[in-house]
């Protein structure tokens, strides 16, 4: 997603709940007149459906009480998954033939996303939301699909076949991959390029790209976390008893691979494409956060979220490291606070009992007033960037 026009409008922590209910009512795309859609990140910028931004939104409709909405919205996410169980990124259900041009099929993306239909699903569950039991399969067939299909032998890493598919596009741990170094105009180019480059197999699936060989620390860390996150809310002796086992074993696997590159500040990519920008400074890469055995590492991680010398801000953590080149507080995945890592850093501060919660529930909520709801938003000022208003700022209420 891109964009970086800049918020004038504001609203106040006492109206905030209003305010994101107003916005998800409007955003709310009707497919059918009987309660299936989903709601567009933002009407005029994002139209179609995305997969995290759905999955966010199914925490947010939950909140504000619309269980029929949460769960239509999930069920939707699902609507292109291929047969062994690869979930597209986007899905075009206003018009299937918009997607054919650039991904090359109709009706959805190419690529996938980080697979936040495990937390959401089990956020659903946890508050006793009767989920559609072929809606749960379909999650554990998602997360199977890249717990088997996408591990590499040598590290026991996920790679990604896309820098799409983290959701965090212009990250300064992609500019080793990027020709010639970090340009904006030059990655986009190769990002476009890229698309092309991904392999897929006779179902469909992306299984590889020869020139994006990159496993993102956070992109692995989402996958475990949701993988964990599905399996604490299913019966574990009921039909998928089996498969949950499996996924579970793979993902405790996982967050072995994943601790193994800590370096002291951060997690590391891995991957020949990401040789040195693979350990910048970013807050994706604290997305271990969620699901590491590393006790020192959670010390150490959460205390920088919140330290203003680091990534903390009153509407932070910032995307970048202060102290990193790359910072720079108003441009794309360079530096503004965003909503969802907002949220999942505060989720996995709060499950660890972590003090820092507090302060990270805190400014997300004050950076979703302050923005206007925005896409992403300036980790001092709480000047809204991108899109606005945004779906997934209504995170901002949850907290």
């Amino acid at each position: 997603m891109t964009g970086e026009t800049t918020a004038t409008n504001q609203t106040t922590p006492d109206d905030l709940e209003q305010q994101v209910a107003d916005m998800m009512q409007t955003h709310w795309v009707d497919l059918t007149g009987d309660g299936d859609g989903y709601a567009a990140p933002n009407s005029e910028v994002y139209p179609w459906q995305w997969l995290w931004d759905s999955c966010f939104h199914v925490l947010v409709w939950a909140r504000l009480g619309d269980h029929k909405r949460a769960v239509a919205e999930l069920s939707q996410v699902f609507v292109a998954q291929t047969a062994d169980g690869f979930v597209p990124h986007m899905n075009y259900q206003l018009d299937p033939s918009q997607s054919v041009e650039f991904w090359g099929r109709a009706g959805s993306s190419s690529i996938t996303q980080p697979p936040m239909f495990g937390h959401a699903a089990a956020e659903l569950l946890r508050n006793g939301v009767d989920v559609p039991g072929d809606v749960v399969a379909n999650c554990l067939a998602g997360l199977s699909f890249l717990l088997t299909e996408r591990r590499r032998t040598d590290d026991g890493l996920v790679v990604l076949c896309h820098p799409w598919e983290t959701g965090t596009d212009d990250s300064p741990r992609w500019d080793d991959a990027c020709p010639g170094g970090f340009a904006i105009d030059r990655w986009r180019a190769h990002k476009s390029y890229l698309v092309g480059t991904v392999e897929h197999n006779d179902v469909g699936s992306a299984v590889a790209n020869p020139e994006f060989e990159v496993a993102s620390a956070g992109f692995n860390a989402l996958i475990a976390f949701n993988t964990f996150e599905l399996a604490s809310t299913i019966a574990g002796d009921g039909p998928h008893a089996e498969t949950l086992e499996r996924l579970r074993a793979a993902a405790e696997e996982l967050v072995g691979a994943i601790d193994a590159r800590w370096n002291g500040e951060t997690w590391i990519d891995g991957g020949k494409d990401s040789p040195q920008s693979g350990g910048a400074r970013t807050a994706d890469g604290l997305l271990p956060l969620l699901v590491t055995a590393n006790a020192e590492a959670r010390v150490t991680a959460f205390a920088s979220l919140v330290d203003p010398s680091a990534y903390g801000g009153p509407f932070g953590p910032a995307g970048v490291h202060r102290a990193e080149p790359t910072y720079e507080p108003n441009t794309y995945w360079r530096g503004p606070a965003w909503p969802q890592l907002s949220y999942l850093l505060w989720i996995a501060a709060r499950n660890a009992n972590d003090p820092v919660a507090t302060q990270l529930g805190q400014s997300l909520r004050a950076g979703s007033s302050t923005s206007g709801l925005a896409e992403y938003w300036n980790i001092d000022s709480g000047n809204g960037l991108g899109a606005m208003p945004q779906s997934w700022a209504g995170l901002g209420i949850l907290v």
